[in-house]
């Protein structure tokens, strides 16, 4: 095969703006992708399978079938899993990635979020540290992500958000229902709120209409090609400049390396099961936390024996995620409006600034409910089947709200990906192996965080709450997966330097969730896409034309 300036291995958030960033600026580009280019017309509305509720499968990626994982219970325990199965910890494998069919909440993480151990000092048994770069660092970037891949929504209600220049550049969706109902009481409680922002066309933009307001929306391809990811913005604009050629269902198997230690491309098996060697330049590995670190522990050689980047056993540490916690408010009058995306009223009040906690996160109402949904949302007591389940469904299913957010989890050095010893994939490559525990102060933060959702509820005139809080026993590596590859100035202490370049090898980046040093109190999209576009700007400007000068 031709050599090329850059191989990225994935077309995710991150893969398909670093796809574009190189060859808008002329560089020569293969973008390799596992999965398929999905479009809505492939993924029927089926409850039972995609991306959030995986009895059926993955309308997205991976199929079941030759993709387990491992993980390692609190008792020390293997247990393999599939990816229908919850404790997968799955994202999307496709063009796109999760942008495809997430629910596209395009949050900015606030100042503090970047600063986390100087704010709060780091928990005993954490492994809690500062970003290398700062809010004001990625304002910038943030937004461009905002104006180029296309959010809407509306700040102007909460003085609770890191500074910005200028608004964003589509409306909010008109409020439904359940914003009626919950705005009016965050008021009297004293609290801030405001419309989300979303990475979703409220009015025509960029050539694409606005949202219809369907009820499959998150975990669903959007059929009106109104929810923005990078499947329908820049990977589109990399292809057509001629300079990037993207092939999916390619298997990125290692990086390779030379004698002197520097990568000279990506050996990957392609859509016929062959295995192919693409040389190049820059290799990019942007394959979400979970999966790029398999990939460079995976890439094994004679310089590097425990993995590309992994001289200090950094490669798959601190992996996180977010404690989801909330509360479910029943009411004596009916709440549901059938308008999607559900979701639309916010308040980051708690994010920051409560006594004794390390940060917190922001709350918000939860996207539609398909009756699936509902399972695990009744009232405490409910029976799981019979006439009884039916009774509490139809009683409830139309008359209830669910406030819920994404508490910021601590990390800590022992949650982390590695690979088994043991099992492989259907092309024999070593699978992620998950180990280690949520670090407890996040239940702590996650119980108060609760208990404000239920006030909230109440305050709106729920007549019956229930509480959800729970301590999951594993580490948290679903869609909001993080933090495998962390960003640094050690060597000793993290994988990547501030433009995401590995320590160890001048011309590899990893340009992905997985070097996020914390995961914020939001979403993390939008962080994903700006530390992209940043890590692309820096990558370009130090790049010479016949190759790359760290």
């Amino acid at each position: 095969m031709k050599r090329v300036n850059a191989v990225i291995v994935g077309a995710g958030a991150a893969g398909g703006i670093v796809a574009k960033e190189l060859a808008v600026a002329g560089l020569s580009v293969v973008l390799l992708e596992r999965g398929k280019w999905y479009t809505a017309n492939d993924c029927r509305k089926d409850d039972l399978r995609n991306q959030r509720t995986t009895l059926l499968g993955n309308a997205f990626g991976p199929e079941d079938d030759g993709n387990p994982r491992v993980w390692v219970d609190a008792k020390g325990a293997s247990h393999t899993a599939l990816p229908s199965e919850g404790s997968y910890q799955n994202d999307a494998a496709c063009v796109g990635g999760g942008t495809l069919s997430y629910g596209a909440q395009a949050w900015r993480y606030m100042p503090q979020d970047f600063r986390m151990r100087s704010t709060y000092g780091a928990p005993a048994g954490s492994s809690l540290e500062d970003w290398p770069i700062s809010y004001d660092d990625l304002e910038p970037y943030y937004e461009k992500a905002e104006y180029e891949i296309g959010i809407s929504g509306d700040y102007s209600g909460t003085p609770f958000h890191g500074p910005r220049k200028h608004p964003l550049p589509m409306p909010p969706l008109p409020p439904g229902r359940e914003f009626g109902i919950l705005e009016p009481a965050a008021k009297r409680l004293g609290l801030h709120p405001f419309h989300i922002p979303m990475a979703r066309n409220s009015v025509p933009y960029n050539g694409r209409g606005p949202c219809m307001r369907c009820r499959w929306c998150v975990g669903f391809a959007c059929e009106v090609d109104a929810k923005n990811g990078s499947q329908n913005t820049v990977i589109p604009v990399a292809l057509s400049t001629g300079n990037c050629e993207l092939r999916t269902e390619c298997m990125a198997k290692e990086i390779l390396t030379d004698e002197r230690g520097h990568a000279r491309g990506v050996a990957y098996f392609d859509e016929t099961g062959h295995l192919q060697e693409q040389l190049a330049d820059l290799v990019i590995v942007s394959g979400c936390a979970t999966e790029t670190a398999r990939l460079l522990l995976n890439s094994k050689s004679r310089l590097f024996p425990n993995g590309l980047g992994n001289r200090y056993d950094q490669v798959g540490r601190n992996l996180q995620g977010h404690h989801y916690t909330g509360a479910v408010g029943y009411f004596d009058f009916e709440t549901y409006d059938d308008v999607g995306p559900g979701a639309t009223i916010a308040i980051t009040d708690y994010n920051h600034g409560t006594p004794g906690l390390c940060g917190g996160g922001m709350l918000a109402n939860e996207f539609i409910r398909l009756p699936i949904h509902m399972i695990d949302r009744l009232p405490e007591g409910t029976p799981r089947w019979g006439l009884g389940h039916k009774q509490a469904m139809r009683a409830w299913h139309k008359r209830c709200i669910q406030v819920f957010g994404p508490t910021q989890q601590i990390p800590t050095a022992d949650g982390r990906v590695t690979v088994d010893p043991a099992v492989k994939d259907k092309w024999g490559l070593p699978v992620v192996r998950f180990s280690g525990n949520v670090h407890p102060h996040t239940f702590e933060i996650g119980a108060v965080q609760a208990k404000r959702a239920e006030a909230w509820l109440k305050e709106a005139g729920a007549i019956h709450t229930s509480v959800m809080a729970g301590k999951p026993e594993l580490v948290s590596a679903g869609q909001h997966q993080a933090g495998t590859c962390r960003m640094g100035s050690d060597p000793k202490a993290s994988v990547v330097n501030r433009d995401c370049q590995i320590h160890d090898v001048d011309n590899v980046f990893v340009i992905d969730s997985s070097v996020h040093v914390t995961n914020g109190g939001f979403n993390p999209a939008l962080t994903i896409m700006a530390v992209a576009y940043f890590a692309s700007d820096a990558l370009v400007r130090n790049w010479k034309g016949t190759g790359f000068r760290g």
